[in-house]
């Protein structure tokens, strides 16, 4: 929690102005039973009625005082909170995109989203609550019992025995509070995993008819997560009656006491000392209700800190990629990639996913991998623009490491189509533009010609300006694909990487596609992921793997005649007549 704090640091003049706030409205606080003990000793027993009016005056002047700094104190504790919020969400964001794909596996999307809103909310909560409280109840509590030990020492024996039955309260309920609330976050994550996951899978749901699980499941995850904010709540509820119940009794005991010591002294003193005992009463409240106000606070605390741990467990993360300091720059060459003896496992496995692959792919050529399921394509492709570092070997661009160069300046050479096509909300323009911001409107028609997307565009009744829905939910899969490889190809990249990019394409348009690109990357270096042969045959290289080993490389015709695995691939897809 206090690492966490430290974030305040931009509001720190805005702080010391709140703690000045708070100090002089406790000052305030402590200040009015004094002059209310002198009104009563001094000028109505004695009568003066201008010194009643003098010190109520002055009374009325501290308490709109105090109100005035309670108020501004607040304002200024609530800017402060809110802008922690906004600099811990920006925090958490700008760190995960840090992230390789190896923390995003670790970390589920479901608990990074539960950390950036509802875990930075509870510490937000709290940190307006303390700020308001941390400085004004201490110096309640400790100047009260100051104050009040001057008013009447002789009843101070009272506060000595009732403070230590609230704190142990507190410290006995807090303590079981605690481990709670961290299982309540750990539920809340689950919960929200189940939801994103029944809305992003709506259709799968539906088409297999499977609503009424899926209302299960969440019912299931909505129980567990009421059961134990239940339990929680039950053990907060005892802390109030019991803040309640000794505050009660404090102050019958402080007036019984109080009241059979005045009355066995004599008139003229018994009199004075009913000013003393009713400012030592109104110490007491202010003692007691300053650890009421800490013991509200301790009841958002325990889940504040388990928020805070939880945020802290994201910001601690170290990415495994590095970015380099000052990142190499290409000269001359361009396009050039090259795999040396390269070999990968992720994290846990107990193979690697690639074993010892090395080839050379330059400008202008096409160079395709293909292979079984599970056999490393898609891994292989994901080393180009550096999800993951390898394990052995280099990848080199144009004659440098991927690791020695920057990574902004590494995809910036890359146009990469991801093999699920990724859409955001928003239009078909704004969509396209994410591959380059400045694009025009030229641009963006050409794009979407070469990807064979301009036909349902125009069908659309906005054209570019269309608005795509959520995860592109509003379009089918081969026109999601389509729009990606638009995207891809308005930056006019050095490198292509089309990672199983054309799978949900008829036969006719990955034909009419493949021969618009062939025309406009004769400059580039294209990658190309399939699981059709009929998409690779005319490339210029084609590496089949096998359980992540190179089991061929070459043109079709040379791995017909060299590659078992790479005949059984194409015998499996393609008839004997077609093969011929």
């Amino acid at each position: 929690m206090i690492k966490l704090l430290r974030l305040i640091r931009p509001y720190r003049i805005i702080l010391v102005v709140v703690l000045v706030l708070a100090f002089a409205q406790a000052m305030a606080n402590l200040y009015l039973p004094n002059l209310m003990a002198d009104i009563v000793d001094n000028g109505i027993v004695k009568g003066d009625t201008d010194y009643i009016w003098r010190t109520g005056g002055l009374m009325l002047l501290v308490a709109i005082g105090g109100t005035i700094c309670a108020i501004i104190g607040v304002y200024y504790s609530s800017r402060i909170a809110v802008g922690f919020g906004k600099i811990v969400r920006e925090k958490i964001f700008t760190h995960v995109e840090q992230f390789s794909l190896h923390e995003f596996d670790s970390l589920s999307t479901a608990s990074l989203i539960t950390r950036t809103t509802n875990d930075t909310t509870q510490v937000q909560q709290v940190l307006v609550i303390a700020l308001n409280m941390m400085i004004t109840a201490p110096m309640m509590c400790i100047g009260g019992i100051i104050m009040a030990v001057r008013q009447d020492a002789a009843l101070s024996w009272i506060l000595v025995a009732i403070i230590p039955i609230l704190v142990l309260a507190i410290v006995i309920l807090m303590s079981n509070a605690i481990p709670l609330f961290r299982v309540m976050q750990l539920k809340l994550d689950r919960l929200n995993l189940i939801v994103d996951e029944g809305l992003t899978g709506v259709r799968v749901v539906r088409a297999f008819d499977r609503v009424k699980h899926e209302e299960q499941r969440f019912d299931d995850a909505n129980q567990d997560l009421t059961n134990v904010a239940t339990r929680v709540n039950r053990m907060m509820a005892f802390l109030m009656p019991i803040m309640m119940l000794v505050l009660n009794v404090s102050s019958v005991a402080i007036l019984w006491f109080g009241s059979l010591r005045i009355d066995t002294l004599p008139v003229a003193q018994s009199v004075t000392e009913v000013g003393s005992l009713m400012a030592f009463l109104q110490y007491a409240m202010q003692i007691l209700f300053s650890l009421l106000m800490v013991s509200m606070m301790f009841v958002m605390l325990p889940r504040a800190a388990a928020s805070a741990d939880r945020i802290n467990a994201v910001l601690d993360v170290q990415p495994e990629i590095k970015e380099v300091a000052e990142g190499q720059v290409s000269q001359g060459v361009r396009g050039l990639v090259e795999f040396k003896h390269v070999t990968f496992s992720y994290p846990g496995a107990e193979e690697p996913a690639l074993h010892d692959i090395s080839f050379t792919s330059r400008a202008g050529e096409v160079t395709a991998i293909i292979g079984g399921t599970g056999s490393g394509k898609s891994t292989l492709v994901s080393l180009l623009p550096r999800f993951y570092d390898v394990d052995n070997g280099n990848v080199l661009i144009d004659g440098i490491d991927v690791r020695e160069m920057s990574q902004s300046y590494l995809r910036s050479k890359i146009g990469f189509v991801p093999q699920k096509a990724v859409l955001f909300s928003g239009t078909i323009s704004e969509n396209l533009r994410y591959g380059k911001e400045d694009a025009s409107e030229e641009e963006i028609r050409h794009a979407a010609e070469v990807a064979q997307a301009n036909e349902f565009i125009s069908g659309m009744p906005d054209g570019l300006d269309s608005v795509i829905a959520q995860g592109g939910n509003n379009v089918s899969g081969g026109q999601k694909q389509r729009l990606s490889i638009a995207r891809a190809l308005i930056r006019r990249p050095e490198i292509y990487v089309f990672d199983d990019s054309f799978s949900a394409l008829d036969f006719k348009t990955d034909a009419r596609l493949r021969a618009a690109l062939k025309k406009e990357t004769l400059d580039a270096t294209m990658f190309i992921v399939a699981q059709r042969v009929s998409t690779v045959m005319d490339a210029d290289r084609i590496i089949v793997l096998d359980e992540g080993h190179v089991a061929g490389i070459g043109t079709h015709r040379e791995l017909m005649e060299t590659c078992t695995v790479y005949r059984e691939i194409v015998s499996s897809q393609l008839s004997a007549e077609e093969i011929a």
